[in-house]
């Protein structure tokens, strides 16, 4: 799958979404999203980087970032890959996602 560029950090990393996964330097760092006003540390954040509206893993994003790395995301998520252990995976996950709704940590 072709990277999909949505920065470079200040000291020159790329933050790419490789596949189904937001990475920094070609090293997987999330899966998903947070918005800002629902991150547990966005005091912090936004101190740090006054016009983040999302992070990904340890990464602030603006919403221009944020929108080309959603937009990356959804894409991939939508290519069905119809193998036993792609179904697998996303089974593993919808599991992992139903247990921390319901309150576990």
């Amino acid at each position: 799958m072709t990277p999909v560029h949505v920065k470079t950090t200040l000291d020159g990393r790329k933050v790419e979404v490789i596949g189904r996964y937001v990475c920094l330097d070609g090293q997987p760092e999330s899966d998903a999203l947070v918005v800002i006003e629902e991150h547990p540390n966005r005091q912090a954040i936004l101190q740090a980087v006054p016009k983040a509206t999302h992070v990904a893993g340890r990464i602030p994003l603006t919403m221009a970032e944020a929108s080309v790395a959603q937009a990356a995301l959804r894409r991939a998520n939508d290519q069905f890959d119809g193998s036993q252990h792609a179904i697998n995976e996303r089974l593993r996950k919808g599991a992992w996602q139903k247990v921390f709704a319901e309150g576990a940590e």
